[in-house]
C-alpha cells in the first residue's frame, strides 16, 4: 500500500511541477497583486500585466498617457485598431517574466501557446493624482492613477471572435514630481516688461504685470505690509520648468525669449480671495539709498488642466533690490 500511495504522490508531484501548454477560456487578471507594469517609463507606450503563464498588454502611441487628472464625469477614450493602439492577450508553454515583453531581443523560452488580438473596442482612462500634504500648508503631486478600462473589446480568439462589454485591466501608476520652488532669496525684475522672476536651472517663478503700488519705494510699518491679489490681470503669478536645465537670468528680460532651454510646463496661480488665498505681500525697507522689498506669497495654489499644487501656506518668495534714484 506504501508503495502505490508514494508512486501516486510521485505522479502528483512530476504534475505539478509540468508548466506545459496553457489551455485557456477566458482573461483574468483582477489579482491585486498583479500590478501594471511598463517597459519605458518616459513613454509609457507599452503596458503589461504578467501571471505565473499569462500577459496582457496595452501598447499606445507614445506620451498618450499624459500627467493630469482627467476632468470629472470626462474620461479619456482611445479606439482599438490594432495597429498603433493594440490590445494582445499570450498564453505561454513556460513561465514567463519582464524580458519575454521588454526584451531587446527576448528569449527564445517560453514560447507563445495561444494569442488573442483585439480587433475593435475602446480604451477607456480615468486618471487621479496621487497628491502628498505637508505640515507647511503645501501639497505635492508624487504621481497619477490611470485606471483602465476595456469597453465592447473584441478578441480575435483561435476559435473565433469574442466580444467583452466591459473588461477592467486595473490601474496602471505613472511617476511625477510636481516643481521644485526653492530658490534663492535674490528677485530681480526685468527693465522693461517689469516681470519679477525667481529660479533654479529648470524652474522659475515668475510675477507678471505686478501692481506697482506694491512696490512703492514707500517703507512700510512693521508687520503692516503693502497687499495685493493675484489675479488674471495684474499680480500674475506662474511657475514654468523647463527642459536641460540650463536657465540663467539672462534668459528671463531676452525678446524675444531664447528658444533654448524650452518651456515643459506652465502652472498658473488661481486667483486670490481677499483674506483667503491668493496673497501678495511687500514688506519694505531702507538701507542708504537702497529699498529691500520682501515678497511673501499667502496662500497659493498652482493649477494645470485638472491638477494642481500648493505652496507652502507663507511662502518667501525673495527680496527685490531697488536703487533710490538720485
Amino acid at each position: 500500500m506504501k508503495k502505490y500511495a508514494s508512486l501516486l504522490f510521485f505522479a502528483l508531484l512530476l504534475n505539478g511541477c509540468d508548466d506545459g501548454d496553457l489551455t485557456v477560456d477566458t482573461i483574468d487578471f483582477s489579482d491585486p497583486t498583479i500590478t501594471a507594469q511598463t517597459c519605458n517609463t518616459t513613454t509609457n507606450n507599452l503596458i503589461y500585466k504578467l501571471k505565473k503563464q499569462e500577459s496582457l498588454m496595452i501598447q499606445f502611441p507614445e506620451n498618450t498617457l499624459v500627467n493630469d487628472a482627467t476632468a470629472p464625469g470626462k474620461p479619456l477614450s482611445f479606439d482599438i485598431n490594432n495597429t498603433t493602439t493594440r490590445v494582445v492577450y499570450r498564453a505561454y508553454n513556460g513561465l514567463v517574466g519582464t524580458a519575454n515583453i521588454c526584451g531587446a531581443i527576448p528569449p527564445t523560452t517560453p514560447s507563445v501557446t495561444e494569442e488573442w488580438q483585439a480587433t475593435a473596442g475602446k480604451i477607456i482612462d480615468i486618471s487621479t493624482a496621487e497628491v502628498t500634504d505637508s505640515p507647511d500648508g503645501s501639497s505635492k503631486i508624487t504621481g497619477y492613477n490611470h485606471s483602465l478600462v476595456f469597453q465592447n473589446i473584441t478578441f480575435l480568439k483561435p476559435s473565433g471572435p469574442q466580444v467583452e462589454a466591459e473588461y477592467s485591466f486595473g490601474v496602471f501608476k505613472t511617476t511625477y514630481a510636481s516643481p521644485t520652488t526653492t530658490f534663492l532669496g535674490v528677485v530681480r525684475q526685468c527693465p522693461t516688461t517689469k516681470q519679477l522672476f525667481n529660479f533654479s536651472a529648470s524652474t522659475a517663478l515668475t510675477i507678471d504685470n505686478i501692481d506697482t503700488a506694491l512696490l512703492e519705494k514707500v517703507v512700510t510699518p512693521t508687520n503692516q505690509p503693502k497687499r495685493g491679489l493675484i489675479n488674471a490681470t495684474t499680480n500674475r503669478v506662474f511657475v514654468r520648468t523647463y527642459n536641460n536645465g540650463s536657465l540663467d537670468q539672462n534668459y528671463f528680460c531676452s525678446s524675444p525669449l531664447p528658444s533654448t532651454p524650452s518651456v515643459n510646463e506652465v502652472w498658473i496661480a488661481d486667483n486670490g480671495e481677499q483674506n483667503v488665498s491668493g496673497i501678495i505681500e511687500v514688506s519694505t525697507s531702507l538701507v542708504g539709498t537702497t529699498y529691500f522689498h520682501t515678497i511673501v506669497l499667502k496662500g497659493v495654489r498652482f493649477t494645470k488642466g485638472n491638477s494642481s499644487f500648493k505652496l507652502p501656506s507663507t511662502y518667501n518668495y525673495g527680496t527685490l533690490e531697488v536703487v533710490a534714484a538720485p
